[in-house]
C-alpha cells in the first residue's frame, strides 16, 4: 500500500513532460503483448481504454475552434501596426514553401535509393496488390472528395463560417477570422474595444481549459498508445517494413538535421530551450497523430516557455497548424515512390521533380487529422502516372509513418515560430525607438 502511494507521489511530482514520456513507454509496454487479442482480459482492457483516449482527444479538439478564432482576432487587432499581420503572413508563407520544398526534396533524394535497398517478396507484393485493388475502391471514393484547385480556391471563402467551424474546415475559418479582424480594425475604437475584450476573455478561458486538459495528458497518451500498439503488434508485413522505416527515419533526420539547426541558427535560440519547449507538443502529436490536437501545447510553449512575441502565438501558430505540414512533404514523396516500386513504374528525373513539386502544393491542403496526408496523395500519384489504386496499400500501414510525420509537422511549426519571432522582435524594437 505505502510503496504504491510513494511511487504515485513520485510520479505526480515529476514534470508533465516526463509524466507523458513515461505514459508513452508504458502504453507501448502494455499494448504490444495485447496485439492480436480477440477475446479474454486483453480485449476488455482495450475496450476500456479506447474511450479514454477518445475522450482526451475530443477534449483537446473541443478547445481548438474557440481558441483559434479568438486568438487570431485578438492577435490581428492587438498588433501595434496592422501591417504586422501582412508582414508575418508573407514571411510565413515564404518560409513554409522553402521548408516544404526541402522536405519533398529530401524525401525524393533519400527515399528513392533507400527504398531500392529493401527486397520485396513477389508473393507479398502480389498479395498487397490484390488487397490494394479491393481497398482502392474505397480510396477512389475518397479521391472524389479531393477538390480541384479551382474548387479549393473557392472553398477558401466559406459562405457560412459557422458551418466551416462545425465541419472542421480550418483554413477557410482562419481566413474568415482574419478578414473579420481586419474589418474590426476599421471600426471606431469605442465600438471595437468591447468586442476585442470579449474575444480576449474567450481566449483566456480557452487557454485555462487547455491547461486543465493537459494535466490529464499522461492518462490520455497512455490510453492512446495502448490502442496503437495493440493494433500494430509485431506482425507488420515485411514488404511494408522498409517503407515504414524509411519514412520514419527521414522524418527523424529532417527534424534533427534541418529543423532543429534552423531553429538554433536562424531563430537564435538555444538547442536546450527549443527542445524543451517543443517536446510536450511533439509527444501529443506522436500519440494522437493530429497537428491540431497539439495546437494548445504549442501555444503554451510559445507563450510561457519561449516567451515569443504575442503576434507569433496568436497568429502564426494557428496559421502553421492549419496549413504547414513539413512531414507531409516527406510522407507523400516516399509513399508515392514506394507505390511506384510495387507497381514496377520506372521514374525519370522529370517524374521525380513532378512528385516533389506536386507534394509541396498539395501539402497545404492536408487536414490536421490522423492520416490526412494520405487523402491528398492521389493528385501526386496521378501527376506521376502511378496507379491510384496503390493508395490502398498505404491506408492500413499508415499509423507509424503518420506518427513521425505529425511530429515533424509540429516541430516545423515551432521552428517557424522562433525564426519569424526574430523579425517581430526587430520590428517591435524599431517601432519602440523614438524618431529624431
Amino acid at each position: 500500500m505505502y510503496p504504491s502511494r510513494a511511487r504515485g507521489a513520485i510520479f505526480l511530482g515529476m514534470s508533465l513532460t516526463l509524466q507523458v514520456l513515461i505514459a508513452l513507454a508504458a502504453g507501448f509496454g502494455l499494448g504490444l503483448p495485447l496485439a492480436g487479442a480477440e477475446a479474454g482480459p486483453g480485449v476488455v482492457v482495450l475496450r476500456g481504454l479506447e474511450p479514454v483516449g477518445t475522450l482526451f482527444i475530443n477534449a483537446i479538439r473541443m478547445t481548438v475552434i474557440p481558441l483559434v478564432v479568438s486568438s487570431l482576432i485578438v492577435g490581428v487587432t492587438s498588433a501595434p501596426d496592422p501591417r504586422t499581420v501582412g508582414r508575418i503572413g508573407a514571411r510565413a508563407i515564404l518560409l513554409f514553401i522553402v521548408v516544404l520544398a526541402a522536405a519533398s526534396g529530401v524525401g525524393v533524394l533519400v527515399g528513392y535509393p533507400l527504398l531500392g535497398q529493401f527486397p520485396l517478396d513477389p508473393a507479398a507484393v502480389a498479395a498487397m496488390q490484390a488487397s490494394a485493388a479491393t481497398a482502392g475502391a474505397s480510396a477512389a471514393e475518397g479521391a472524389k472528395a479531393v477538390p480541384t484547385f479551382a474548387e479549393w480556391v473557392v472553398a477558401l471563402v466559406p459562405p457560412n463560417p459557422i458551418k466551416a467551424a462545425a465541419d472542421g474546415a480550418m483554413l477557410p475559418l482562419i481566413l474568415a477570422s482574419v478578414a473579420f479582424a481586419i474589418a474590426l480594425l476599421q471600426v471606431p475604437l469605442a465600438k471595437r474595444t468591447p468586442v476585442i475584450q470579449v474575444l480576449d476573455g474567450v481566449m483566456e478561458a480557452s487557454l485555462t481549459l487547455v491547461r486543465a486538459i493537459l494535466r490529464l495528458a499522461p492518462i490520455g497518451v497512455f490510453a492512446l498508445t495502448v490502442g496503437l500498439a495493440a493494433k500494430l503488434g509485431v506482425s507488420a508485413l515485411a514488404a511494408l517494413a522498409g517503407y515504414i522505416g524509411v519514412v520514419s527515419a527521414i522524418c527523424v533526420v529532417f527534424m534533427g538535421g534541418v529543423l532543429y539547426p534552423a531553429a538554433v541558427v536562424l531563430g537564435r535560440t538555444s538547442l536546450r530551450d527549443f527542445a524543451r519547449a517543443a517536446l510536450p507538443a511533439q509527444t501529443i502529436a506522436f500519440s494522437s497523430r493530429s497537428s491540431l490536437a497539439a495546437l494548445p501545447a504549442m501555444l503554451e510553449a510559445v507563450r510561457d516557455t519561449l516567451r515569443l512575441p504575442p503576434t507569433i502565438g496568436n497568429f502564426l501558430i494557428p496559421l502553421a497548424a492549419t496549413m504547414f505540414r513539413a512531414g507531409a512533404g516527406i510522407g507523400q514523396t516516399v509513399g508515392v515512390l514506394f507505390i511506384a516500386r510495387l507497381y514496377g513504374v520506372d521514374l525519370g528525373a522529370a517524374q521525380l521533380l513532378t512528385i516533389a513539386l506536386t507534394s509541396v502544393v498539395t501539402s497545404f491542403s492536408v487536414p490536421g487529422i490522423p492520416g490526412g496526408s494520405i487523402l491528398v496523395m492521389v493528385p501526386v500519384l496521378m501527376a506521376a502516372g502511378i496507379p491510384v489504386e496503390g493508395i490502398g496499400i498505404l491506408l492500413g500501414a499508415d499509423t507509424i509513418p503518420d506518427m513521425f510525420r505529425t511530429t515533424t509537422n509540429v516541430t516545423g511549426h515551432m521552428t517557424a515560430a522562433v525564426i519569424l519571432a526574430r523579425g517581430e522582435r526587430g520590428a517591435d524594437a524599431a517601432s519602440a525607438t523614438p524618431s529624431t
